[in-house]
């Protein structure tokens, strides 16, 4: 015999009265740990169990490194255009405006000035939430400001990549965008002030070829994945079978293109002691 028996039948819960589990309740990691999202994000979204650093934006970011979560963004309200009128699966202009819509943000990267451990620092990082983090128009001319705020209160420079390279939609438009932001990083290194590059999952394409690699010291955090092309194209060009995890942090740190990998929590200390030994400065 059953040991649950259905006394009425057709019944129907209103959907209104339905539970559901919320959304984000839990995380799963790519190793299969289960961690509470709460306590992820107490734990700077860095999983406890295995150490892995889950994708973050530019909000999570300014928490991290600004005292107080207290900062001035710059440029705030700038936005990209459609100059090609360009169509694939949807007009640009449409991609924009759902991006705009789905993430709250106007464009790939977000600036700000704000105090670390109690001196001033430009922070410009960027969300892959928003096209992938492409590289546009707005992406250079916003980074290119924040180092022209740096240069002209003599303020260090941060930047924190995280973007799946140039923005194919606005051509080279967005290719012209790396060599808009060297040749300032290059006005930046003239006035002696110290940038810092942080690379985060994921680095690549045109910011990995321009200002990611660019910084008088370049960190990342640990699993980064971090390279120029994709594993397939690299396999198909060089005719050759590449070694496992060729592309993150770890193994470009050991072949020479990396300073340091800085784990999350580490980040504000880490950022503001180099900053002090550039500058030589006391040790905050």
């Amino acid at each position: 015999m059953a040991w649950f028996k259905r006394t009425a039948k057709g019944i129907q819960t209103a959907t209104e009265d339905k539970k559901d589990v919320p959304k984000g309740l839990w995380y799963k990691s790519p190793t299969g740990k289960i961690i509470d999202a709460e306590e992820l994000a107490k734990n700077l979204w860095v999983s406890p169990e295995d150490g892995y650093h889950v994708r973050i934006g530019s909000k999570e970011y300014f928490e991290i490194l600004f005292d107080n979560n207290e900062f001035k963004e710059l440029d705030a309200n700038m936005t990209s255009k459609d100059p090609l009128k360009f169509v694939d699966t949807k007009k640009y202009s449409d991609r924009l405006k759902d991006a705009i819509d789905k993430t709250k943000l106007k464009d790939a990267v977000r600036t700000a000035v704000g105090k670390s451990k109690g001196k001033d620092l430009v922070v410009a990082s960027m969300d892959f939430a928003f096209i992938g983090g492409s590289m546009g128009a707005v992406v250079g001319e916003k980074i290119a400001r924040a180092i022209d705020y740096s240069i002209k209160h003599k303020v260090p420079f941060v930047m924190i990549s995280k973007s799946g390279g140039a923005r194919m939609m606005e051509a080279a438009y967005s290719l012209m965008q790396l060599a808009k932001t060297s040749a300032k990083l290059a006005q930046l290194a003239d006035a002696k002030i110290p940038y810092i590059s942080l690379c985060t999952d994921p680095t690549t394409g045109g910011t990995t070829a321009s200002y990611a690699m660019l910084g008088d010291i370049n960190i990342a955090e640990p699993g980064a994945l971090i390279g120029f092309a994709g594993p397939r194209v690299v396999k198909d060009t060089t005719g050759k079978d590449l070694p496992e995890g060729f592309q993150t942090s770890e193994f470009v740190l050991e072949h020479g293109f990396l300073d340091f990998i800085t784990p999350r929590k580490e980040l504000k200390d880490k950022i503001n002691l180099y900053l002090d030994l550039i500058l030589n400065q006391p040790v905050r």
